[in-house]
This record gives structure tokens, sequence and C-alpha cells, in this order.
């Protein structure tokens, strides 16, 4: 059974990573290196703490919670269920979902039920990239909550435009999110950028 309490696993740390290392809390964007876009504005992420003593400090704590929370997620095994490739027009329940290479929802939505219990988690692990395209969306049902949803990315992420996305995204590398794209959850990269476009993200 996944771990749903607050005090273990990727979310004891993402949220802690998100909390130390930067401005943005709410909208959960932040990405080493990149600069965030929200409602047109430009504002800095990581680097905007680079020159103060203690947000440098938080950076760094943040950091090592972020690469705890892409590790934990990242080794988990019990009860993984082998998917690939395109993942749209399936209904999943909770559990832990597993690809050798690449996920995409590209010709449909996918949705994701928790079946009645608003503390069920869903984790997905991919060795490769995650890809939403135009429109695509990520549906909650049966009180699936975004916050409990993670996506460990073996590399980089890309969000279509005008997509829906739910769940939080724990790249390797980079992620961009395109034109117009909305998610509800949080964006982190481990040694990328965080790229937006005119989105709206939020918890």
């Amino acid at each position: 059974m996944l771990d749903k309490h607050k005090g273990a696993g990727p979310n004891w740390y993402a949220s802690r990573a998100i909390r130390r290392c930067t401005s943005l809390d709410a909208y959960g964007q932040w990405g080493p290196g990149a600069e965030s876009r929200h409602f047109g504005d430009w504002i800095p992420a990581w680097n905007s703490h680079r020159d103060d003593p203690r947000g440098r400090f938080d950076c760094r704590h943040g950091a090592t919670r972020l690469d705890r929370a892409y590790n934990d997620a990242a080794g988990r095994t019990v009860g993984a269920v082998l998917v690939a490739g395109d993942l749209v027009g399936q209904t999943l329940t909770p559990g832990l979902y597993k690809s050798t290479s690449s996920l995409e929802i590209s010709s449909g939505d996918l949705t994701l039920d928790a079946q009645g219990d608003a503390n069920e988690v869903f984790i997905f692990q991919m060795a490769s990239t995650l890809t939403t395209t135009a429109g695509r969306q990520v549906i909650l049902s049966g009180g699936a909550k975004a916050s409990n949803i993670y996506w460990q990315v073996g590399s980089s992420a890309t969000l279509g435009t005008t997509s829906e996305f739910k769940g939080n995204i724990l790249a390797l590398a980079s992620i961009t999110v395109t034109t117009s794209a909305a998610v509800q959850g949080r964006l982190l990269a481990r040694t990328g950028a965080v790229t937006l476009d005119t989105n709206v993200v939020g918890p």
C-alpha cells in the first residue's frame, strides 16, 4: 500500500522543497536557474535568493528535499503496474504505475479515479519523457486530489498548449509548459529549468 501520510513520502519532501526555495509557494513554480511566468509577469524563482546568504542556505535545503522526493518516487517498487506509451482513454485507480520508456497523453484524456478515498495516492514512474499534446486533460474523479498524484520523469516533461494537467511533476531534467496550459499541482525540475508561457499553475 502506498504511503498516504503527510509526514512521509514524496509529498513531505516536495512540499518543503517548494516552501524553502521559491517566493512562488502558492503556484508551486520552481526551477534552478529558471524564470517563472505567471499571468504575464516574469518573476525570478531560483535566482531570487542567490545573493542572500539565508536564501542561499534555504535553497540548498530545498534542492536536497527535491532530490529526496524524486528518489523516493523513483524507488517505489511494491505492486507496480507496467504501462507504456499513450495513456489515452484509460481510467486508472490508485497505485504505482511504471514505464520503462516514455509516457504520453496525446490522443484523448486520462481519468484518475480515487474510488471515494481522497487520501489515495497515484505514482507514475517513467524512465524517459512525459508529454501531453494540445488540449489534452488529466481528469480527476472519485475524490482524487492533485496533491496526491506524482509524475516521476526520468528526463524532461512537456505539457501541450491549452492542456489541463493534474499532479506534481518531479523531473530529472527540465519541464516546459507551453502556451495557455493549466496545471493543478507542482512543477519541480532537478537539473534544468521550469519554463512557463502565459500559464495558470495552482495547488
